[in-house]
């Protein structure tokens, strides 16, 4: 117990830059208090004596007192950190790899009333951001980064940054990323949305080209001719807030 609660402090002091000390880190941080009653609870559940209530009703103590919501049932490694906690969900099946990070409002949680196997499994190394839901029976990979807000249904590889709704894998294979770069995450809708206005830009200018040159078909101009033309451009005010950028 003392050495998964060394491990638990070291993880705080490597990825929290807000920790101080470890009488700081004792005090006030409630992730590492939800987790040491779960590690009481969850050796009660798995017990042979008939203690599941009593597992239950100390989850519900950690529940009331941290805002952190673990069934007993769950399974956690070492040196996991739950950054704030607050509305964090876990449910009774669901597993957790060593050195994860989840922040506040995460939720593995289960599809269905169906019995067994219902929660995800995650990983070594997986980082949840703030409000992100995984849900189902699904795993997901080692080093695996999931977006805030994002919402995971399908199951995952190894090395791949999850975004969005429902959310969608790219890969980052053989990239070291710094866990807590929230920044660094791809903004898979933005380029798709890219993607599109370069497309009908050229569809505009192609069709603006055509239309010149049949107009001009008596002089016997060259269909192939690219004559340009002046495309209607669809980067307005409106998209470009979308995307970010400065409109020109």
């Amino acid at each position: 117990m003392l050495d998964q609660i060394r491990a638990d402090l070291a993880i705080i002091r490597e990825r929290d830059p807000a920790a101080r000390g470890w009488l700081e880190m004792l005090c006030c941080y409630p992730g590492l208090h939800a987790i040491s009653l779960h590690r009481f609870s969850h050796r009660l559940w798995r017990s042979r004596l008939p203690l599941k209530l009593l597992a239950r009703c100390i989850s519900q103590v950690g529940r009331a007192l941290t805002g952190i919501e673990i069934h007993p049932g769950a399974r956690i490694g070492t040196s996991v950190f739950i950054d704030h906690g607050m509305g964090v969900v876990i449910g009774e099946t669901a597993e957790i790899g060593h050195r994860c990070l989840l922040y506040q409002g995460v939720t593995l949680g289960g599809t269905g009333k169906d019995h067994g196997k219902r929660h995800p499994t995650l990983g070594e190394n997986v980082v949840v951001g703030a409000g992100a839901k995984v849900l189902g029976a699904i795993t997901i990979g080692p080093n695996t980064r999931i977006g805030a807000g994002s919402v995971v249904v399908r199951d995952v590889e190894e090395d791949s940054t999850v975004v969005g709704i429902p959310g969608r894998v790219i890969h980052q294979s053989g990239v070291r990323i710094n866990p807590l770069a929230h920044s660094a995450l791809p903004d898979a809708e933005a380029n798709v949305i890219r993607n599109l206005m370069e497309r009908i830009d050229e569809l505009e200018t192609t069709v603006n080209a055509l239309r010149s040159c049949l107009d001009d078909v008596a002089t016997d101009c060259d269909l192939q001719d690219d004559r340009g033309g002046e495309s209607q451009s669809l980067k307005d005010r409106e998209i470009l807030e979308f995307l970010g950028e400065n409109p020109k």
